[in-house]
């Protein structure tokens, strides 16, 4: 976004209509740009530019990306005039609230019809990872999700998965179905063998203990694999 008639100017000189807070006042904060609504929360810019100048440089840094935007840290925003630790901090604590706001909509009582639901209520948890993390998706009779817990947490390509510990959470919550879930950081679609083996120890516990693992996803920010789509489920 630019202004070249106001390119230079302090935006309190800008027309009213144009400036960021006032335009969320006056039309609703779903008609502003990314580059308008980060320049709200970072307040000013530096000497030379404005906030939304200096909204403008971070997003074209990022690619435009506010997936990628939520995953920088202090030191890397600091390294823009005009972008102090505090300005960084408030960035960086509102893309957290956002990811959370999207956390507390997957908990509600969703009610899992097909692969693509789970992908999407687990989608929160495992946005932008870079190392694998195990989760359960925890339901009841009817498939509603009563809980979603995260198991383990690992390197780049493994985490661990004791099955003790993935239904001491699906019984403390009472969940009679369960669906396994981790992430591949690497991109990589497929499930590898110890994704197969473990899926059937679990499987195998879990009709001992008449819990039924409904499906494994193997998670990725394009995209998931389902190995009960895929009739892989033991």
């Amino acid at each position: 976004m630019t202004y070249p008639s106001q390119q230079n100017q302090p935006i309190n000189l800008w027309a009213e209509d144009d400036r960021p807070r006032e335009k969320l006042q006056n039309i609703g904060k779903q008609n502003l740009s990314n580059a308008e609504l980060l320049a709200i929360l970072l307040g000013s810019g530096s000497r030379n530019k404005t906030a939304v100048q200096l909204a403008d440089e971070i997003l074209n840094e990022y690619e435009n990306s506010l997936r990628a935007l939520s995953h920088s840290q202090i030191k890397e925003l600091t390294k823009f005039r005009g972008m102090g630790e505090a300005k960084a901090i408030t960035l960086i604590a509102a893309m957290e609230l956002g990811e959370r706001r999207l956390r507390e909509e997957a908990k509600s009582r969703t009610r899992i019809t097909k692969s693509m639901v789970a992908y999407e209520a687990i989608q929160p948890h495992f946005l932008n990872l870079k190392h694998e993390e195990f989760w359960i998706l925890c339901l009841n009779n009817a498939n509603e999700i009563l809980e979603i817990c995260k198991i383990s947490e690992g390197g780049l390509s493994h985490t661990p998965a004791d099955p003790r510990i993935i239904f001491q959470k699906a019984i403390e919550v009472r969940a009679t179905r369960i669906i396994l879930t981790h992430n591949h950081p690497s991109g990589n679609l497929y499930p590898s063998h110890s994704d197969i083996n473990l899926t059937k120890k679990i499987a195998e516990g879990g009709r001992i203990l008449d819990i039924m693992v409904v499906d494994h996803l193997i998670y990725t920010d394009n995209g998931y694999y389902s190995m009960a789509d895929e009739n892989k489920m033991p």
